[in-house]
């Protein structure tokens, strides 16, 4: 069973992605659009822990019945996710002083 068709005759062979076809494009066309992409997905893994770390910490929080090390251990979450929402902040921060600077 072959997974990539073989090259039609005449055609240089090139590096072979599996999944494309011959003459398909990657998805990105620069190394910009690659730092690009990189940084969307990595904003999104940081919002997914912020909000997972906020609801620990909230759900600790309730459920430590007045215990203070409990307590202490879902402030701890929570100011966990307060770390990461700066995270996802980074790069409109970054933005923000591009602009201001003329960059």
């Amino acid at each position: 069973m072959r997974l990539i068709p073989p090259l039609p005759p005449g055609r240089p062979a090139g590096l072979a992605v599996p999944g494309l076809a011959a003459g398909h494009q990657l998805a990105a066309a620069s190394i910009s659009q690659v730092i690009t992409n990189t940084t969307v997905w990595i904003v999104g893994m940081l919002a997914g822990l912020a909000t997972l770390f906020l609801t620990i910490g909230g759900v600790r929080y309730l459920m430590a019945g007045g215990d203070p090390a409990e307590v202490e251990k879902a402030k701890t979450a929570v100011r966990s996710a307060i770390g990461y929402g700066l995270a996802i902040l980074a790069p409109v921060i970054v933005t923000i002083l591009k602009s201001l600077v003329g960059g």
